[in-house]
């Protein structure tokens, strides 16, 4: 075994385990009405009640005993959970690597650097997340934005957070982009297309409104807004938790990265088991196998989150939704995407389900923004078979034009 993700391993057993249990719930009489009453124990939601009166019906009209129903999903199950285990053992001993040469670095200050892909046109520096490993715009051989721009006349640097050290573990939303953020930039000869993915689409925002002698043009790539706009009830949920971590926080003084990927599950329960269970059925050499152990290996292996930034984006982007009703304060002030006036590109993937398309949508009312929608995944837009077409020949055409 060469790795041990899929992290936290223990939570995506529980769940397929948690999954088969509702699943066997027997079909018997209070559900064989399509208005079941009150107290019945599952399924709770409308379409899960419609749904089960449809099962009923159809054993009914087949003249099917429940107990062979159950039978059934009992043996379905068992394949499903044989299919996912199998994916999971298959890429834990999965013999690809990555292997890439790492850039030079042309500027550090305490974890972060900045790395120079090279080229002589117009400078780029990605804002990737606090989250996760920098190299996912970087992520493989034949799988790398940054590699694919460099070879197009741009040159794209890339600001790797770096593992927060005993610094950076207290620093704040503000120490990040009105600090070491600032001072990167400033760092560099000139003006930049200052380009942030995810999270760091929020930093880059942020840093492009306090200096906008710095940023000749933002690009904003996946990036939320509004943290209620499709489920405000679970954007709470994951709010919620926030007690319940203060105690690692207070002893860690950062949020670690079993915690996050357990946060990020409960945004797709199923997604990881689906995922796995695809991952069986490939062949271990060919070119698909490959990539999705690159970006498992991406996934898993991510970075803490400094205490004072988990309770802000936790409590005020997921609890209270301050970027979208204008209460987001950085260094005091409030963050307005209204207010750039400069060009900006925002990409959204429509089949995201980590930042929903709804998320991202109001930060197309910038006075100069061209939106970019994708029929692609939050990962897959920068780093998936397609990210080429999905975005990288896009997001080329707009800033070689800027």
């Amino acid at each position: 075994m060469l790795r041990r993700g899929p992290r936290p391993l223990s939570l995506h057993l529980m769940g397929s385990m948690m999954r088969a249990m509702a699943a066997m719930q027997p079909p018997t009489a209070p559900w064989l009405n399509a208005s079941p009453p009150s107290n019945a124990a599952w399924p709770r939601s409308k379409a899960g009640q419609e749904s089960q009166a449809r099962i009923n019906q159809g054993l009914a009209a087949l003249g099917a005993s429940p107990e062979a129903f159950q039978a059934a999903v009992f043996a379905k199950l068992l394949e499903q959970d044989r299919a996912l285990l199998a994916g999971i053992a298959a890429y834990r001993r999965h013999p690809h690597q990555r292997r890439l040469a790492e850039p030079a670095a042309i500027w550090a200050e305490g974890a972060a650097r900045i790395l120079d892909y090279g080229g002589t046109g117009t400078p780029v520096l990605f804002v990737p997340s606090l989250v996760n490993r920098a190299h996912v715009l970087d992520l493989d051989e034949g799988a790398s934005m940054l590699r694919f721009l460099a070879g197009q006349g741009l040159r794209p640097l890339l600001l790797d957070w770096g593992w927060p050290g005993a610094a950076e573990r207290r620093f704040t939303l503000t120490d990040v982009i009105a600090g070491r953020l600032e001072r990167a930039l400033a760092a560099l000869p000139e003006p930049v297309v200052l380009a942030g993915y995810c999270m760091g689409g929020l930093l880059a925002l942020g840093a492009a409104l306090r200096r906008p002698d710095r940023v000749r043009a933002l690009a904003l790539l996946a990036t939320p807004w509004d943290f209620h706009a499709e489920d405000p009830v679970r954007a709470r949920a994951l709010a919620s938790l926030l007690p319940g971590f203060e105690p690692v926080l207070e002893a860690h003084g950062a949020l670690p990265v079993d915690a996050l990927q357990m946060l990020f599950a409960a945004l797709d329960p199923f997604g990881v088991a689906q995922k796995f269970r695809a991952f069986a059925r490939l062949e271990p050499d060919s070119p698909r196998a490959r990539r999705f152990v690159s970006l498992e290996d991406w996934l898993n292996d991510g970075i803490p989150l400094p205490a004072p930034v988990a309770r802000e984006c936790l409590a005020g982007w997921y609890g209270r939704n301050d970027p979208a009703r204008g209460e987001w304060l950085l260094a005091g002030l409030p963050v307005r995407p209204e207010a750039w006036t400069g060009p900006a590109f925002i990409a959204i993937p429509e089949r995201d389900r980590i930042v929903p398309p709804a998320s991202s949508l109001p930060l197309a009312r910038m006075a100069r923004a061209a939106v970019h929608r994708t029929p692609a995944g939050h990962i897959g837009m920068v780093a998936g078979e397609g990210a080429e077409r999905a975005l990288w020949r896009p997001f080329l055409d707009w800033a070689t034009g800027v």
